[in-house]
Order: structure tokens, then C-alpha cells, then sequence
């Protein structure tokens, strides 16, 4: 693993800072490291890294003209109580801090352009010390140590066992993967964890649904268990839409299902008790009037429903290559959930038989945390699922991924939180992405027509199934490579976007050879792998800060360096998206200097120069890669 390292960036921050404690204006204006910025210039004529700072402190400054300086503003100087220091204009003041910056090896100059920007250039040496490092770390490039310690867990996925893995799931599960491995390459210890639905309405729906479906057809539970796992699942998809139709549009049939329930959640705590010794905090028995004969069967649908919907949720997160670590059922997070409330009373109020949290106190929702049932809400399980959490691994970091429609609901969430664990809510954080919208429209479950995850995902590999037309590959590799491509398709067009934007996804430009792609970012890897087959010793020394280099070659370097710093930002601001960016600008580049210049039949210096740039972004594509969640074909 990488040595902790500056990047460039912070180093330039840090020289800059220690040019203004020269200056005495970090004192004056009460300066910290994190006042000062630095960004990428556009062009490369303008340096690698430029700075406004002094544009920044000239406005600070200002204030003080018309205050200590009689005929300031005519004479346009501003006035600072340091002697001798009176700047005339912020390119003056950006001269100065350049004088002061100490010299660093990696920095080849410093420029001062109007109207007060700092240009720094990067020197050659540096650029090829980092082509070197690339090629010598190889895929433990850019992974850091700059969060070392620290304890995460990630919470994403979260689907709805009895009913089907849909988009939105799909989604969720891209995003929280996505920046699980981001901050795994900070160096941070992450845990991944799935909240998942096991008990509710829904639920009840589907054993009323399966109830009915399976008299009408005389079918028996032996006889579903030898379909496939596949065959099973529709099966119960097509019940729930029958109890979901049924709960709408036939009284008798609402409150069946609402009993149900109630046996479905004593199933649920049943089988705490059994598995767990876990004493029920909730008496659900004293709501329903049942038979034991037919608690003894909706618990037998209940226990194998949900054994089946786990089942196929597993065999997508295995395409899908996540691996949970800790998995919630909501029955134990709701048991939680009312003993919290319960415990920490205080912070809520009755209100109707139920008891609430005022949230518009603090400019947020009223919600229900135990209905006038004395129920736990959706409400009281996460809050319990919160605790829960901390108690299986003591986190120093929480992340929560769901859709961004219940934004709002997790603000009082984590307000609620705050009053009773005011540290796990401050160790809290919810990221909310946006919606996937298909050109058919949105789906319901509840009519049974619904677009799933997993058919996005086969559409995806059927899709990339049609880009694959070469004869070199078996029919076995072929399906391997759709389901490479596909996926990596389907997961890159849902994090190109900021994760809170919604997304129109497109066949047409998602799974795609061209344009800013997944397919075509494999593509380019392949291309790049396809390069170093032919050659047998593409890592052999050569000296190449001798060589002359052309405009493309060191545009390569100049973008290849990055990475990491790109990583960085990528993990500190949960945007998987700007390794797309970064991906996809480094791809167009290396592609276009494919085009325009030869590698293998070039002569030997520059030749071992360009199969070790290939080298470098080849690797720095299957990183990156790597961190969305993207696997990378050989061939393509």
C-alpha cells in the first residue's frame, strides 16, 4: 500500500499558507490551511495548479479602506496594519506571496497572471517519478492511508424480501459498493451492511396473495420448491401484485391481510426467540385473533418466502460482486426500535393515542414513531437499526444510501438521534440518490408490471452482447464478456451523474463504444492490454527524462498523477462521479495519442516510453475501475 503522501495539491496549499505566515497575513486575517484553494487549470499554458488566494485577500482586505485610510478609495490602496505592506491591486499582492513561497522539488516555476492568479507548474521529473511509481505499485496504486483507523460501515441495498430487486435497489446497491471501496482506498476499515424488509404490509400481501393463488391452482409448497429459484420468485412477484390489487379493491380481503401482518410479525419474533433467545418487546398477539393451525402456516410461508427472496438477492449481489458483512432484518430493528422509544420518552409526545416527534419545532415534519396501536413505525426501526448498528461494530463513521424521497425523513431521523445519541448522530450521514427514469416509464409492483434490477441488468448484458461480434471468442467467453460489460455499463450510466441527480437512462449512449461510457472505458483497457501482449518486456529500464516528449505524451502525464488526488476528493465528498470524469478525460487522451502516434514500431527508447505510459493507464483504468464497482475484460 501507498505511503501516506502529499499530493500535489497540499503541499502547494501548504507552501502558499507558509508564504502568508511570512507576510503576516494569516495572523491578520485569522488564516487556517483550509482557507486556501487551489484548482486544476483549464489549459495547461496557465500551469497544473492555479490559485486565487490573492484575489480572495484583496477583497477581505478591503473593508478597511474608507475605516483607516483617509483617500484610500481614490488612491485604490489598501491599508493593513503591517508596515511596509500596501498592495495596489491583487496582483500585487499575489507577487508578493509568490516571493515568499519556499522552492520545492516537484514545482518547476511560478507564475503570476492578471488579474492576481498564482500558475504552478509542475516539473518533468515529478511527472516521471509518478509514471514510475504507477508502473512499480501497480493495483495498489492510489490506494491511501490518509484515513488509517478509522471504523466505517456502509449501509446500502436495503430491498423488500417477497417482492422483487427493483431499480431503485439496483441503484443503492451501485452507489453504496461504489464509495464502500472509496473508503476502503483511504485506508479505512469498512463494513457493509443491508436493512432489509422482512415484516410489513407488504409481506402480509404477498402470504394473502400466495394463499389465494396456490387454492385456486391447487398447488402445494413441495411443488414450488422444485422450480427453480428464479421460477419462485415470480411466483411470489405475481402474489403480491394479487394482494396488492386485493387490499385496494376488496374490504374482506384488507382485513385478512391486516391480520396477517400480525402474524407475520409473531412469526418474526418467534423466530428471534428461537435463533436470537431475544425476549419480544412488543405484543402483537393481543391485536389479532388466530388459530394456532393457521399461525403454524402463514409461519411456514413466512419462514420459506423469506428464505427464497434472500436467496435470489444473494445471487444478484453476487453479479452485482458485493459481499455484506452485516445483514438487518427489519423485524429485529423494529424490536429495537420500540425499546429506544420507549427508554428515551422524553424526547418525544403524545399526540392521539400515538407518540410523535414534533419536528416542527426545529423547521422539520411531524412524524409517528408508535402508532395509536402501540406499534413501532418505519420511523422507531431505523431509529432502532441506528442503535443496533453501533452495537455490532463500534463505528466512527456511519453511511446511510437510499432514494432521495425520504431526504426529509431522515433529517428528523438523525434531529431524533441527536437528542438521544448525540454522538452516533454526528458519526451519521445519509446520502440520498436520485431516481432512475426508464423511456417506458415508470412500473408498478403493484400491478405486477415492473421493470426489475435484474432486468436492467439483463438488457444491459444483451445489450453488450451485441457489441461482441468477433469470432475469436467461444460462446462461454462471449456470456462472460456480455455479463462483464453489461454490468459495467448499466453501473457506470447510473455514476457518471452526482449521486442526487435523477437519471434518463439510455440504451443507446449507456452501452455504447463510443462517448463517455463504461463500455467504452473497457474498451480502452482492452486496447490497452491488446498493446502489451505483443511485446515481452514492457517495464524494462529506459531514461527517459532524456527524451523529447510530444504534446500528447506529456498531456498523458500531466493527467495520470492525479488520480489519487482524485480518489481523494471522490471518497471526502461521496462523488463516484468525478472518477468517471477522470476516467473518461484520461481515456479520450491515451486514445487519441493511440491514434496519432505508433508504440510497438517506434524506436527503442521512446517505444519502452510508450508501452510504459500504456502500462500506466492501463492500470490507472482498471484502479478506477475497480473503485465503481466495474470489472475489466482483457479482450474486447
Amino acid at each position: 500500500m501507498s505511503k501516506i503522501q502529499k499530493n500535489p495539491s497540499q503541499i502547494i496549499k501548504n507552501l502558499i499558507f507558509q508564504a502568508l505566515t511570512q507576510i503576516g497575513l494569516k495572523d491578520k486575517l485569522k488564516l487556517s490551511l483550509s482557507d486556501i484553494e487551489t484548482s486544476h487549470s483549464k489549459d495547461f499554458i496557465y500551469g497544473d495548479y492555479t490559485s486565487n488566494i490573492a484575489m480572495s485577500l484583496y477583497r477581505m482586505l478591503a473593508f478597511a479602506l474608507d475605516s483607516h485610510v483617509s483617500g484610500g478609495k481614490k488612491s485604490g490602496v489598501i491599508w493593513v496594519p503591517i508596515p511596509g505592506k500596501n498592495w495596489r491591486s491583487p496582483i500585487e499582492l499575489a507577487e508578493e506571496i509568490k516571493n515568499k513561497i519556499l522552492s520545492e522539488d516537484m514545482i518547476d516555476r511560478i507564475e503570476v497572471v492578471k488579474p492576481g492568479f498564482i500558475n504552478f507548474y509542475l516539473n518533468k521529473n515529478y511527472l516521471l517519478s509518478e509514471l514510475d511509481r504507477i508502473v512499480k505499485e501497480e493495483k495498489e496504486y492510489g490506494k491511501l492511508k490518509l484515513w488509517q483507523g478509522q471504523k466505517i460501515v456502509v449501509e446500502y441495498t436495503d430491498p423488500n424480501p417477497f417482492k422483487e430487486f427493483h431499480i431503485g435497489h439496483l441503484y443503492s446497491n451501485t452507489v453504496g459498493e461504489s464509495l464502500t471501496r472509496l473508503f476502503e482506498s483511504m485506508g479505512a476499515e469498512v463494513k457493509r451492511a443491508d436493512y432489509f424488509g422482512d415484516v410489513g404490509m407488504h409481506v402480509a400481501k404477498s402470504l394473502w396473495g400466495l394463499r389465494q393463488k396456490m387454492s385456486r391452482e391447487n398447488t402445494q409448497l413441495a411443488t414450488l420448491k422444485v422450480k427453480t429459484l428464479k421460477e419462485r420468485i415470480k411466483y411470489l412477484g405475481q402474489a403480491y401484485a394479487k394482494g396488492a390489487t386485493a387490499y385496494e379493491e376488496d374490504n374482506k380481503a384488507k382485513n385478512e391481510i391486516k391480520n396477517i401482518n400480525y402474524l407475520v410479525y409473531i412469526s418474526a419474533q418467534n423466530y428471534m426467540r428461537e435463533k436470537y433467545n431475544w425476549e419480544p418487546q412488543v405484543n402483537y398477539k393481543k391485536y389479532v385473533q388466530y388459530k394456532e393451525s393457521e399461525l403454524k402456516e402463514i409461519s411456514e410461508f413466512y419462514q420459506i418466502g423469506r428464505e427464497w427472496s434472500l436467496s435470489y438477492f444473494e445471487e444478484i449481489y453476487q453479479r452485482l460482486g458485493t459481499k455484506f458483512d452485516f445483514y438487518y432484518p427489519e423485524s429485529i430493528s423494529g424490536e429495537y426500535g420500540f425499546k429506544v422509544v420507549k427508554e428515551f420518552a422524553k424526547v418525544f409526545q403524545k399526540s392521539e393515542g400515538a407518540i410523535i416527534f414534533d419536528g416542527e419545532k426545529y423547521g422539520l415534519h411531524k412524524r409517528v414513531f408508535i402508532n395509536s396501536l402501540g406499534l413501532p413505525t418505519y420511523e422507531a426501526k431505523e431509529l432502532g437499526l441506528s442503535i443496533k448498528k453501533y452495537e455490532d461494530y463500534q463505528y466512527d463513521k456511519s453511511v446511510i444510501v437510499t432514494g432521495n424521497e425520504i431526504n426529509e425523513y431522515f433529517k428528523v431521523l438523525l434531529k431524533v438521534l441527536g437528542e438521544i445519541k448525540a454522538d452516533l448522530a454526528k458519526k451519521t450521514t445519509h446520502i440520498g440518490h436520485g431516481m432512475v427514469r426508464l423511456p417506458e416509464g415508470k412500473m408498478s409492483s403493484r400491478t405486477g408490471k415492473i421493470k426489475t434490477g435484474e432486468w436492467l441488468i439483463e438488457e444491459g448484458k444483451l445489450k453488450a452482447l451485441e457489441l461482441i461480434n468477433s469470432d475469436e471468442f467461444t460462446d462461454t467467453d462471449k456470456e462472460k464478456l456480455g455479463e462483464i460489460v453489461g454490468i459495467g455499463a448499466v453501473k457506470y450510466a447510473l455514476l457518471k451523474h452526482g449521486v442526487g441527480h435523477d437519471i434518463e437512462f439510455d440504451f443507446k449512449t449507456s452501452v455504447s463504444l463510443e462517448g463517455n461510457s463504461g463500455p467504452y472505458l473497457q474498451y480502452t483497457y482492452a486496447r490497452t492490454r491488446s498493446v502489451l501482449r505483443k511485446v515481452k518486456d514492457y517495464k524494462s529500464k529506459v531514461l527517459i527524462n532524456k527524451l523529447e516528449l510530444n504534446d500528447q505524451e506529456i498531456s498523458i502525464l500531466r493527467t495520470i498523477y492525479k488520480f489519487s488526488e482524485v480518489v481523494t476528493d471522490s471518497a471526502e465528498s461521496y462523488s463516484p462521479n468525478l472518477i468517471c470524469n477522470f476516467l473518461f478525460d484520461l481515456a479520450q487522451k491515451y486514445n487519441s495519442f493511440y491514434n496519432d502516434y505508433p508504440i510497438i514500431k517506434s524506436d527503442k527508447d521512446i517505444k519502452q516510453f510508450r508501452l510504459l505510459l500504456t502500462v500506466a493507464v492501463s492500470q490507472i483504468i482498471k484502479n478506477g475501475l475497480y473503485l465503481l464497482g466495474i470489472k475489466v475484460p482483457e479482450r474486447m
